[in-house]
């Protein structure tokens, strides 16, 4: 069975389970049910459809899982569709969480997400008094329990930046790890893809008029939208930072070359004066000046370290050498 949890809630506290076989709705004002399934079949979902009268497309579009985030309208029911995302490696890896919700129920349907709802369940049933306004409230501690698993994918992400950030100051990057900027920069991209809708699915429930969803409601789901927009921001800054580290190993790269460049250029200037006069003198003719002189090669030694000298004492002062 894919049921997680089912349970008919009565002012805010848990009643009595509900049967996924034989599921009823209820209409008192102070009772809803919660359902929770992971991965469902069709015929699980069939069974809800009939019993909390769940619109055919909104029911196909939760069992296919492969919605982008959106909020629909259907009679009386809205039905929302929220991406999760947890970090594996380098690799930000999605899930889907689907809700029916209605004034008197609330379904919640999971696809590849390892974080279950237990521990948000809990946390309601402590607070009653939150808990007995209804499926509203739940739908908002759901879409809260998702945005707020985005924060560690961004911190890691943004640890490991930093910490590259850090490497690149005291050695040049190599190509593994511009490899993993650039990893990193495309997972982020794909981030905001998903960042977008998300802001856009808060961002109804706090400014249009829903059904199931009451004026007093909106400022939990504003708090939400307040979080989502404060992701995407700094994923957006994440992508600065990236850009900037790549920029910066870049220019230090550069930076190095050019040193390089001007080192072995001295040297090669320093160098050109023994082999300039060396290969004058090498030259094989039979009357050439000072070729008898006494003292001729240590003269022409000196010249040629005193040259060298100069050359080598004027690269140092200008920072070539």
């Amino acid at each position: 069975m894919s049921v997680v949890a089912a349970f008919l809630y009565r002012n805010g506290r848990r009643a009595e389970a509900v049967s996924l076989e034989d599921p009823r709705a209820t209409d008192a004002t102070d009772e809803f049910v919660w359902i929770g399934l992971r991965d469902p079949t069709t015929e699980e979902l069939g069974s809800l459809q009939k019993a909390f009268h769940l619109h055919p497309l909104a029911v196909e579009d939760a069992l296919n899982a492969r919605q982008v985030p959106k909020v629909d309208v259907y009679d009386d029911q809205i039905f929302v569709v929220a991406k999760t995302a947890h970090l594996e490696g380098d690799e930000i890896e999605y899930g889907e969480t689907s809700m029916f919700v209605g004034r008197h129920h609330i379904i919640s349907v999971r696809h590849g997400s390892d974080r279950g709802h237990s521990e948000l369940r809990k946390q309601l049933e402590a607070s009653p008094q939150i808990l007995k306004n209804g499926p509203d409230y739940v739908l908002h501690g759901i879409l809260d329990f998702i945005v707020d698993g985005y924060l560690p994918v961004v911190e890691a992400i943004e640890d490991n930046v930093l910490a590259m950030e850090h490497d690149m100051l005291d050695a040049f990057l190599g190509r593994r790890e511009i490899k993993r900027l650039f990893k990193l920069r495309r997972q982020l991209i794909r981030f905001q893809r998903v960042l977008g809708p998300m802001t856009e699915v808060c961002g109804k429930l706090v400014h249009i008029d829903l059904p199931c969803v009451d004026q007093e409601a909106k400022n939990y789901f504003r708090d939400v939208h307040d979080h989502v927009r404060r992701v995407e921001g700094t994923v957006g800054g994440l992508k600065d930072v990236i850009t900037s580290v790549f920029e910066a190993s870049n220019l230090l790269e550069q930076q190095r070359q050019g040193t390089i460049t001007r080192q072995l250029a001295a040297w090669a200037a320093i160098a050109a004066v023994p082999t300039a006069i060396a290969g004058i003198y090498g030259m094989n003719f039979e009357n050439m000046p000072e070729l008898k002189t006494m003292y001729g090669y240590y003269v022409v030694v000196a010249v040629i370290a005193t040259l060298c000298g100069l050359l080598y004492f004027r690269f140092k002062k200008s920072g070539w050498l």
